[in-house]
Parts: structure tokens; C-alpha cells; sequence
């Protein structure tokens, strides 16, 4: 007698009608519940690829905004004259009093004032830069392409929003203030602006940037003939400040 064996792996097919093998129902089952796998793994990297996508295009369009639009300039000016010495009043209003005009650009915690070459009187033209995230305050003088750094004076300077506000009422008229003087001296050389925070190196980058103190902080500093001096006129405040920078 002839014993007859059939492989293990044939074992579990069926003999078709023709004679051919088919699947048995569990290799059918296996196939499917795989086919439904690879179904859902497609699906889910393309709601991810889809997600990426939307981010992309989302963060893109912020930046887009953020650096390509234009920004919106507040425009401003201020007619002043010299206080008394002797009684800090302001005096009789001359036939003609000299005019400072400035534009701002005002950003969550930071202003940014640009000063253009006076029309008459003394002054050079400047970026300044208020940060009152960083408290600091940087000048950039425009002649010089050079940048001077101090701490931010809260004092004097208002915050943005206040700023803001400043502007919009300067916007409906003429104002009239007074004169106030600001004495800086130049300490020593900045090599890394990026520790002064994303505005100021925007500002700064490339520039000979240098720190300031003002003068009456520091003792022994006296002499001014022998100086190089720039000269702002500004306002960022309801007062015009005359800011003299001085390089001993």
C-alpha cells in the first residue's frame, strides 16, 4: 500500500471544483484584517502629512505678515522752547519756536522712533529703539552708522501703548512743550549685540555698537572740548529731549 502525505503548509487549503487549491476562510480573514491595517496606516500618515502641511502654511503666512506687510507709522511733532534757568518755567513764547518731527512704530513691548535731519537747529538724524522687554534703549545715529546702548529709562520714556496714544493726539494738531537736556558718555564696545535682545541686533548687526552711561553717573568726566558729540532731538514723552552722546 502507497501512503500518501501532504505538505503541512497545503494541509490548510481546500481542493477547488477544478481541482486547484483555494485560501481556507482564516487566510481570507488574515488577508482582509491586513489589507484594513495598511488602510489605516495610509489614512493616518496622510492626516499627518495634511496636518505638517497646514502648519506650515499657517506659520508661513504669520511670518509673512509679521515681515512683509507694511507697518504702520505714527507720525508726530513738537514745537518747544528752552526752560528758565532760573525759575525751570518755560518763558515768553519767542516770535518763532524750533520744531521736532519724528515718526513711531509701535510693537508690543518695543518703540521704534525715527528721527529725520532737522529742517533748522541742530540735531542729527537716528533710529531709536526702546525695549522694555530687554530695558534697554539703543540709538542708532544715522550719520555714523553707529549704535549706542543704554538702559532703558521708564522714567522718561512712556510705555508703548502710551506712546501710542501720544502720537494719535499729536496727529490732530500743533503741541508746544519745552526743552530738556540728556548728557551721555561712551563706557566701552559691545562685540556680541545678540545678547541685547532680537530688536536691537536687527537694529545693531554689522555696526560698531558701544555702551553709555550718563554723564553725571560717573566721576572724573569732565572735559568736553576734546569730544566727538552727536546730538538727537527727540520726544517720547509730552517734552522734547535734546540727547548729546559723547565720545571721551
Amino acid at each position: 500500500m502507497v501512503k500518501i502525505a501532504f505538505n503541512s503548509a497545503l494541509a490548510q487549503k481546500a481542493l477547488g471544483k477544478d481541482g486547484g487549491l483555494v485560501p481556507a476562510e482564516k487566510d481570507v480573514e488574515t488577508a482582509l484584517a491586513r489589507g484594513q491595517e495598511g488602510s489605516a496606516g495610509r489614512c493616518l500618515l496622510t492626516l499627518l502629512g495634511l496636518a505638517f502641511i497646514l502648519t506650515g502654511l499657517i506659520v508661513g503666512g504669520a511670518c509673512v505678515y509679521r515681515y512683509f506687510t507694511p507697518k504702520k507709522l505714527y507720525h508726530g511733532s513738537m514745537h518747544f522752547a528752552e526752560l528758565s534757568a532760573n525759575t525751570h518755567t518755560v518763558p515768553d513764547e519767542p516770535y518763532y519756536l524750533p520744531r521736532v518731527d519724528e515718526e513711531v512704530e509701535i510693537h508690543e513691548h518695543v518703540a521704534i522712533i525715527s528721527v529725520p535731519i532737522p529742517r533748522f537747529g541742530v540735531g542729527d538724524p537716528a533710529y531709536i529703539l526702546h525695549d522694555f522687554r530687554e530695558k534697554l534703549t539703543a540709538y542708532l545715529d544715522l550719520t555714523l552708522r553707529t549704535c549706542f546702548v543704554i538702559p532703558l529709562n521708564t522714567s522718561v520714556v512712556l510705555p508703548p501703548q502710551d506712546l501710542l496714544d501720544l502720537f494719535v493726539q499729536l496727529m490732530s494738531g500743533s503741541y508746544k512743550t519745552y526743552l530738556v537736556h540728556e548728557d551721555l558718555v561712551v563706557t566701552e564696545r559691545i562685540d556680541n549685540v545678540a545678547k541685547l535682545g532680537p530688536f536691537i541686533y536687527n537694529l545693531c548687526a554689522g555696526k560698531e555698537t558701544y555702551r553709555m552711561q550718563r554723564r553725571s553717573e560717573i566721576l572724573g568726566v569732565r572735559k568736553r572740548s576734546v569730544e566727538n558729540c552727536t546730538t538727537v532731538r527727540h520726544f517720547e514723552n509730552k517734552f522734547v529731549t535734546e540727547t548729546k552722546i559723547c565720545k571721551a
